[in-house]
């Protein structure tokens, strides 16, 4: 069993916006799946569905950004799947709009929703998918950058890249990290 969680913030004021890339790569996902988010036992929504035989759980916490790993460690919990199987999808400043990247791996780099996961779980070791939001904004003003709605002119390539991340996504559930981070950076 495979665990996707997307990190963003609840609330119809931050729908669209650049922090909640990871909602829509995960909403996405759900999209091909045929399966629609409902409530959980855990501070998040949750969707499963199957892909190729294998069984998807689809999460979309319900805290803030800043606290994403009471919800993590939760799901971990609740579905009884080791962190290795689980694949966290989050916004990146420090890559190009639309970039992906892969990693088993690594420090927070700044996001503070990551940093939390990493607190709560106690390791810096699980996969995670890096989106890139750009960083084109003034010194000071990356609050604003990352709560701010993506451009008209960006969405082309943001429904391309969300796609691109939606099948390294799979990929991953089917071939697990390593080979997905051949494939896909």
């Amino acid at each position: 069993m495979s665990i996707i969680v997307g990190l963003g913030n609840i609330g119809q004021k931050y729908e669209g916006t650049r922090h909640n890339i990871g909602f829509d790569v995960v909403d996405e996902i759900a999209n091909t799946l045929s399966v629609t988010f409902g409530p959980s036992k855990g501070p998040f929504v949750v969707a499963e569905g199957r892909h190729r035989g294998r069984n998807v759980i689809l999460v979309k916490p319900t805290t803030f950004m800043n606290l994403s790993g009471t919800a993590v460690r939760k799901a971990l919990n609740l579905y009884n799947t080791e962190v290795d199987n689980c694949l966290i999808i989050y916004d990146d400043l420090n890559l190009p709009l639309g970039d992906i990247r892969l990693k088993g791996k690594g420090s927070d780099g700044g996001h503070n929703g990551i940093a939390d996961i990493i607190a709560k779980l106690g390791s810096r070791t699980f996969p995670r998918l890096r989106f890139g939001i750009g960083s084109d904004f003034p010194r000071g003003k990356q609050v604003d950058y990352v709560l701010s709605p993506f451009k008209p002119s960006e969405k082309e390539p943001l429904e391309e890249a969300i796609r691109t991340a939606h099948d390294a996504a799979l990929c991953f559930v089917r071939e697990g990290i390593d080979r997905t981070m051949n494939m896909y950076n």
